[in-house]
């Protein structure tokens, strides 16, 4: 899963164009013999970057002559409407082959791995001719998924089309959930993981299968070392040998965890404590602090358009159906644009009862819901319920001073 920051894309077109027509210098001293070809599954260890924490895969192909990184993690940043088609689902993501001193370059620090492939001449022409026609231009788009159509997968899937039913993976899944091994990766990355707890639904939280592992290409490294193929009925492992290509530590270059006092519960926590001494002043004065409704309420409202786009309109994967659309929702901004009109007041207020009542039953539902919450959620749910209540109040107190004169 490699950032487009790693090649730019004129670099790209032109390994591409290196992949249609010109030889590529080897880089070690075990070079095929003329005629033969060798597969090697290329695992790049995690770096410090976000795009990187997953760790990245590569197919490289060498015959002698040509010495291919076949990259599936490529995308064109500056192709018109990018931005928006990321946003929407359509991440279309391309097949750029490589050439080895590109292909190995920046990753100081991070463990680089070739494990070579114990595939016959059909079977490793098979995988060579299929990756240099996919990566032409014409052929070189597909649509990325970043739990069933990676730089991880596509590889996987290759190796296993060409070897036809013979491939054999050994050993159990861990019997993890998408977002347990997420948050693995994500573990020092308070943000990225809130960002992935919000947008991603209960899709993630499904337990996955071994195959399904393998969106990770850390353990699509480690469910390649165990395999095996079935040779007329002998099984033989799938990986011949293993070296390092680049020396890196076991655990990549990830960052230090961050700290409490910058992390989204910390946050979440700041915003509750205001609304809580906002909402006691205005109630023991009888009056509601407009301004801060208006930004509390247009703040919720924003990120709920956000993720109603990504759940209704959004073809990514696993962000429906999502339950923070309980409790994060468009329906907070009725508050503040209605808010200003008397006649609208008693609708404003039936607003503030429906957020108060779905507020209570989604935090006492949550436990038994099929979703898995980041704990920052919790105050941010508490801080709209409390900040309800307090509009209520404030407008029974308001209603008894009117009944009174």
């Amino acid at each position: 899963m490699q950032g487009m920051m790693k090649y730019a894309m004129a670099v790209m077109a032109v390994c591409m164009a290196w992949a249609v027509s010109g030889a590529m210098p080897a880089t070690d001293s075990v070079s095929p013999a003329p005629g033969e070809i060798k597969v090697s599954l290329i695992t790049i260890y995690p770096g410090s970057e976000v795009y990187e924490l997953y760790g990245h895969t590569e197919l490289r192909v060498r015959d002698g002559v040509n010495d291919v990184f076949y990259n599936y993690g490529l995308f064109d940043f500056f192709a018109p409407g990018f931005a928006m088609h990321f946003v929407a689902g359509q991440t279309d993501y391309l097949c750029g082959a490589i050439p080895p001193d590109l292909a190995l370059s920046g990753y100081a620090g991070r463990k680089v791995v070739e494990q070579e492939l114990a595939l016959t001449s059909k079977e490793a022409a098979y995988v060579r001719d299929y990756l240099r026609n996919n990566a032409l231009p014409e052929n070189a788009t597909y649509r990325y998924k970043f739990l069933s159509n990676n730089c991880a997968t596509r590889p996987r899937d290759i190796i296993e089309k060409a070897l036809g039913g013979r491939l054999h993976y050994t050993g159990n899944a861990s019997h993890s959930t998408f977002r347990d091994m997420m948050r693995n990766y994500n573990a020092n990355y308070a943000w990225d993981e809130f960002g992935i707890d919000l947008a991603l639904g209960s899709g993630i939280d499904t337990v996955v299968t071994l195959r399904q592992e393998m969106f990770s290409p850390m353990k699509l490294m480690q469910h390649m070392t165990g395999a095996t193929v079935d040779r007329d009925g002998v099984k033989v492992p799938l990986v011949s040998a293993s070296r390092v290509l680049v020396d890196g530590d076991e655990k990549g270059l990830v960052k230090d965890p961050t700290p409490f006092v910058l992390s989204p519960l910390f946050f979440a926590l700041v915003l509750l404590i205001i609304t809580l001494l906002i909402t006691r002043y205005d109630v023991r004065r009888g009056k509601a602090s407009r301004w801060y409704d208006v930004l509390l309420y247009t703040l919720y409202g924003l990120w709920g358009v956000v993720l109603f786009f990504l759940i209704f309109i959004s073809t990514h994967e696993a962000t429906s159906p999502n339950y923070n659309a309980l409790w994060l929702h468009p329906f907070y901004l009725l508050i503040p644009l209605l808010m200003w009109w008397k006649r609208c007041r008693k609708f404003v207020h039936g607003v503030h009862r429906t957020i108060v009542l779905v507020l209570i039953f989604t935090l006492l539902a949550w436990p038994l819901l099929p979703q898995v919450a980041n704990v920052a959620f919790f105050p941010l749910m508490v801080t709209p319920l409390v900040r309800s209540v307090g509009n209520l109040l404030i407008a029974r107190k308001q209603a008894r001073r009117g009944t009174a004169r």
